[in-house]
């Protein structure tokens, strides 16, 4: 299985994703510079990780989403291949197109770095099919764009079609709240806030992360 995490200036959960990918296959993913054309052949997973490409300039992920693999990434995906965009990598796929809605300032303007419940809304796509439905899950974030913002036309139209993948989950009466997880109209496209990849060991705080990882990797191998 070939795997490719692409790498933008300014990216820093790069060798995060890749340790994750490479735990879970056992071959280390090509590390793909933003300015290539062509992706290597035969990459069977993509994945944009976090960070703040182009140090957030216009707005998060505006230049990075015009970067030229991006339009390898775009064919990719319309083939079928898997893309996960974590963070920054959200921000990215969203600007880009390959994903609905943008990420905005949270609403306190502060940077937010902790681990946050998740729920589990759709447990039946590629990425999630190691969860149940309503499942609680937690997950680290490390985010300070990470506000999903659509119109109330798309917000009816992915949930309708359940293309909402999580939730964040308000850590008081446990009720479910800002989308925290969105799902491509083909289902190989997820882009969420949190950062699964770091959430794939039981030293570094949990392995909720490495099952989503294990579901997405393991229906390729």
């Amino acid at each position: 299985m070939k795997t490719a995490v692409i790498v933008f200036p300014g990216s820093n959960c790069d060798r995060d994703m890749a340790v994750a990918l490479e735990t879970i296959t056992g071959k280390a993913p090509a590390m793909v510079w933003h300015r290539e054309s062509e992706l290597p052949a035969g990459t069977d997973f993509i994945a944009l990780p976090g960070g703040f490409s182009y140090g957030d300039y216009l707005r998060s992920g505006a230049m990075a989403a015009r970067s030229p693999i991006l339009r390898a990434v775009a064919a990719a995906a319309g083939r079928g291949v898997p893309v996960l965009g974590v963070c920054n990598g959200f921000q990215v796929l969203t600007e880009a197109g390959l994903l609905p809605g943008a990420l905005m300032r949270n609403a306190g303007l502060n940077f937010v770095c902790r681990t946050v419940p998740l729920k589990v809304e759709n447990s039946q796509s590629l990425f999630t099919a190691s969860y149940s439905s309503d499942e609680e899950i937690r997950i680290p974030v490390a985010h300070h764009d990470g506000n999903y913002f659509a119109d109330e036309d798309t917000l009816d139209r992915i949930e309708g079609e359940g293309r909402v993948a999580f939730r964040y989950l308000d850590s008081v009466n446990g009720s479910a709240r800002d989308i925290a997880g969105v799902l491509s109209d083909a289902g190989n496209v997820l882009g969420m806030m949190p950062h699964p990849e770091r959430a794939i060991d039981r030293a570094h705080g949990g392995t909720d992360g490495l099952r989503l990882f294990e579901a997405a990797l393991g229906a390729l191998a």
